[in-house]
């Protein structure tokens, strides 16, 4: 089970954040890291795609506001790589399982193995005892954290209000991270502004089953 207590969902609306130690098993865990690297092992990104992730806003618009790789990443699984990693000719500079930022947006649509963590019973019933009526699952990424540049069980959950980043990995050790967003569908309506967009081919699946 992992229904919130009164004093867990009490600290979350208070706080917009919460950290709930010990959410996924070891070996949940375990089973992602190894999926996460057979999907890497299988990656086969063209020279134009490669492209790098950035958090910086002008950064962002050049390298991916300016590719259809990314903005039509919602629906798919991709590769984002960290920031110089290739060469001018987008060749790798690193091992490529070195080299990735982050994979996207699909893992919970495309993969068994993130689909079954996403869509797990834990993870709806604490969907259920934030008072989600129909939340639908927007998008997922498999965050790597390599070291040097820019994995404890713990789930962190976090408003949508609430403005966060994690900081620059500084250790010899890759800190990485599945991360997930819910959007409650009852009653609300997706910006089209935003440029992640349910599909034809990729509605956005609804997170109780």
């Amino acid at each position: 089970m992992a229904c919130l207590s009164p004093s867990q969902l009490q600290k979350f609306q208070q706080d917009g954040f919460l950290v709930l130690e010990g959410f996924l098993s070891a070996e949940e865990c375990v089973a992602m890291q190894q999926r996460i690297g057979e999907i890497v092992a299988e990656m086969d990104v063209p020279l134009h795609c490669r492209t790098e992730f950035s958090t910086q806003e002008e950064e962002q618009l050049r390298a991916q506001g300016s590719t259809d790789y990314f903005l039509s990443s919602g629906d798919k699984i991709r590769f984002f790589f960290e920031k110089g990693v290739f060469d001018e000719k987008g060749n790798f500079l690193v091992p490529p399982e070195k080299s990735i930022n982050k994979i996207g947006h699909a893992l919970h649509a495309h993969d068994p193995v993130f689909k079954s963590i996403t869509h797990s019973f834990k993870v709806q019933t604490l969907a259920r005892s934030l008072g989600l009526q129909m939340p639908v699952v927007v998008q997922s990424m498999y965050i790597f954290k390599q070291p040097h540049f820019g994995g404890e069980g713990a789930l962190v959950l976090i408003h949508g209000e609430v403005v966060h980043k994690s900081k620059q990995n500084l250790s010899d050790r890759s800190r990485q991270a599945y991360t997930f967003h819910l959007m409650e569908a009852s009653g609300t309506t997706w910006s089209p502004e935003n440029w992640l967009q349910p599909t034809a081919e990729l509605p956005f699946p609804q997170l109780y089953t």
